[in-house]
């Protein structure tokens, strides 16, 4: 496969966007390198101006259209950081262009679109799906011969997410020995790598996914594309099925290492980058600094960038990214408890089996006539993991049957 990126194409992308797409900052991060006896910097595009690096290589393609495609038009199909990259840039090159985005899109995304592109776009809500979503956009395209912006899959939106990377090397005041970088359809970590083992072949670029949507992982070990029958949605960032053919074969060639890291574990950085400081990150941008803990050994002492991609995240989210993260840790648990139907089982429980630092967070009883028992639906939350184990041992000698709602259970998607 002939492909046209590299460094000349990414520099000269950096200079067709630099006027309009933000400089974001490279920061030292202290605490992260105190915990990890390293020296941590964050590239922070979540301060870009849709607050998404998407921006780079929707823009820089944009820019590329001949006058006769710019009077036909911009298509793509998105329901995120895509879209609003796409709809900023139709209203700053005054281009008309058509975002289909999919039945179940959030409101709040709907309006963020709508306040980027202002007169200049229309929004097309259409299909359950995002493969029903594109191939809505697709038709369109076809029958309006409209130009079709493609999130990932595209040399030139390629070249401009990896002006990141030129960034980073005009930024940072060392050599960087590790860069981590999100995965979703591999736009990002084919431009980024290029230009970056074009700088220094010696610095390791790590990949990270969610481990419900390891599509690039999949591919790897598989030595080809794969397509994966049910992704976890939850970093909606990321959630691709199937990865663009340009990252696959440019991350095949330079990106060293992908690492997993589980959804609680996303959700725990989350939260610790906002309570330290004060960075709201979206799930997907918070993956580059929570696969830090799989790196702990390799990278003491040594320079790592992680590249924070974007903190568009709906603040109705965050009761459940602290409940997920809560559950990863150990700290909250969830049982359904049979409860004997009569006056001062709930003060028994309460007197002989929660612990003094153990807190009920949810209890929901279901009345069952004609029964000696009742179902119950009970959040505890503890101080200290370790308390759990305790916390069952007096379950069990009580005599009260119940059952773990954990991650491995299938119930859980109905309190999360």
């Amino acid at each position: 496969m002939l492909i046209n990126i590299n460094s000349k194409s990414i520099q000269e992308a950096y200079d067709r966007i630099k006027n309009t797409v933000v400089e974001t900052p490279l920061q030292f991060n202290e605490g992260l390198s105190r915990k990890f006896q390293a020296k941590i910097y964050l590239k922070r595009e979540d301060l870009q101006t849709i607050r998404s690096y998407k921006i780079r290589g929707a823009y820089n393609k944009i820019l590329l259209l001949s006058d006769e495609e710019r009077k036909c038009g911009v298509v793509c199909a998105s329901a995120g950081n895509h879209a609003q990259g796409v709809a900023f840039s139709c209203n700053k090159l005054k281009i008309k262009g058509n975002i289909f985005m999919p039945l179940n899109t959030p409101n709040q995304k709907i309006e963020r679109v709508k306040r980027f592109g202002g007169k200049w776009i229309n929004i097309i809500i259409v299909g359950d799906t995002f493969d029903e979503v594109c191939c809505e956009a697709e038709k369109f395209c076809k029958k309006n011969k409209s130009v079709f912006i493609h999130p990932f899959d595209d040399a030139d939106v390629i070249s401009g997410q990896g002006t990141i990377g030129l960034e980073i090397f005009k930024q940072a005041v060392e050599m960087p020995d590790y860069i981590a970088v999100p995965i979703g359809g591999g736009g990002l970590i084919s431009g980024l790598s290029i230009y970056a083992k074009n700088k220094n072949p010696k610095i390791k670029i790590i990949g990270v996914e969610p481990e419900g949507t390891p599509s690039m992982l999949e591919s790897f070990k598989a030595k080809k594309i794969v397509t994966l029958k049910h992704i976890d949605k939850f970093v909606d960032g990321t959630a691709v099925k199937t990865v663009g053919k340009l990252g696959f074969e440019i991350s095949k060639k330079f990106v060293d290492e992908i690492l997993l890291v589980p959804e609680g574990r996303v959700c725990q950085e989350m939260v610790s980058l906002y309570q330290n400081n004060g960075i709201i990150t979206e799930p997907a941008g918070a993956l580059s600094v929570a696969v830090l803990e799989k790196l702990r050994n390799k990278i003491k002492n040594k320079t790592v960038v992680c590249i924070i991609s974007g903190g568009n995240n709906d603040i109705g989210r965050y009761p459940e990214i602290i409940d997920r993260s809560l559950i990863y840790q150990g700290l909250k648990h969830y049982f359904i408890i049979e409860f004997f139907q009569k006056a001062g089982a709930l003060r028994k429980y309460l007197n002989e089996v929660l612990g003094p630092n153990d807190d009920i967070v949810l209890f929901d009883y279901f009345k069952k006539n004609n029964r000696e028992t009742g179902p119950t639906l009970v959040g505890i939350e503890l101080l200290n993991k370790e308390d759990f184990q305790p916390l069952l041992k007096r379950m069990d000698k009580s005599g009260l049957k119940y059952q773990i709602i954990d991650r491995k259970n299938s119930l859980l998607k109905f309190i999360l």
